[in-house]
């Protein structure tokens, strides 16, 4: 039996009325299906708002996503993205500026993913899933090894976006703290936390690529020794640099998934030591030190935390979201 969509040209969703009956009750004609287009239905996030022939759902706390009425399109886009790293702590007087926290992993179709290519849409069924959105990790307090790592957002089992890592904190001249790792070091992640200065090596993103590594904690001639940038989901965090400058937080990425451009998961800037500057957040919800505490990330933006100068706290990393859009009409 074949299927019908156009009649004498014009697509069948397009007819109002077909021999004096309402064109959307006919199932068939002469036999042969009457090929209707059906649409997605679904319910669920903080938010729920339409883009031309799209509608959106917005999650900025953890919910469930339900399809109700699954369309003749059986996909959805979506981005998915993890909590920001808590930036590291600056150590005691004499100790060091301290590392960035990542960004959290960015995972999307539309657009460009964090150090990557778009991913492929994920198909669904007329059934429930949960979803995660990931907390921001808390910044380090002073004489503590790391900014913590953050939390990952996902929906349900089918899609996972890596936590970000946290900053390395300047809690000594080196050495393997808890866990056998580098206590200057910063942790790996879906972007990846800045090293404190003094020898502190970024962390490396993790698999599959959501995003980017942390910059390095850098000894300078001077006897300075800021830390290093968060990495971001566009760009990696910056290695602290010569005049004890911190090093920036990578850049984040733009999203168009709801229509109107935003730039989300920057990283950390990198903290320093006594005279010098701050490095910047990324682009995206990158926190940014002031001439204290190192800045939180941006909530729902899933920043990284900044590193706190000498002697302070960094700052926590921002939580982050999860966007799902499909066409509606």
């Amino acid at each position: 039996m074949g299927t019908i969509a156009t009649i004498n040209g014009i697509a069948e969703d397009n007819i109002a009325t077909h021999n004096g009956g309402t064109a959307a009750l006919y199932t068939n004609k002469n036999g042969e299906t009457w090929a209707h287009t059906v649409y997605t239905t679904a319910t669920g996030g903080n938010t729920i708002a339409t883009d031309g022939n799209y509608k959106y759902h917005i999650f900025t706390s953890s919910g469930t996503f339900e399809v109700t009425q699954l369309g003749t399109v059986e996909t959805v886009d979506y981005l998915v993205l993890a909590g920001g790293g808590g930036g590291g702590a600056g150590g005691p007087s004499g100790y060091y500026g301290s590392g960035g926290g990542g960004a959290g992993g960015y995972r999307t179709t539309v657009g460009t993913s964090g150090g990557g290519g778009s991913e492929s849409v994920l198909t669904v069924s007329a059934t429930s899933y949960a979803i995660t959105v990931g907390a921001g990790g808390a910044g380090a307090s002073v004489g503590t090894n790391h900014g913590t790592d953050a939390s990952n957002s996902s929906i349900a089992s089918a899609l996972v976006a890596t936590y970000g890592g946290g900053g390395g904190s300047a809690v000594s001249s080196g050495g393997t703290a808890a866990g056998g790792s580098r206590e200057n070091d910063g942790h790996n992640g879906g972007s990846a936390g800045g090293g404190s200065g003094r020898y502190g090596d970024g962390g490396s993103r993790t698999s599959p690529v959501q995003g980017n590594d942390g910059g390095d904690g850098i000894l300078l001639s001077s006897g300075r020794t800021p830390g290093g940038g968060g990495g971001g989901a566009g760009v990696a965090g910056q290695d602290s640099y010569a005049d004890n400058y911190g090093g920036n937080g990578g850049n984040g990425q733009t999203s168009t998934i709801t229509g109107s451009s935003v730039v989300r998961a920057g990283g950390g800037g990198g903290g320093w030591e006594q005279t010098g500057s701050p490095g910047s957040g990324g682009s995206g919800g990158g926190g940014s030190s002031t001439s204290t505490t190192g800045g939180a990330g941006g909530a729902n933006l899933g920043g990284g935390g900044a590193g706190g100068h000498e002697g302070y706290a960094g700052g926590a990393g921002g939580s982050g979201v999860v966007i799902i859009r499909y066409t509606y009409q």
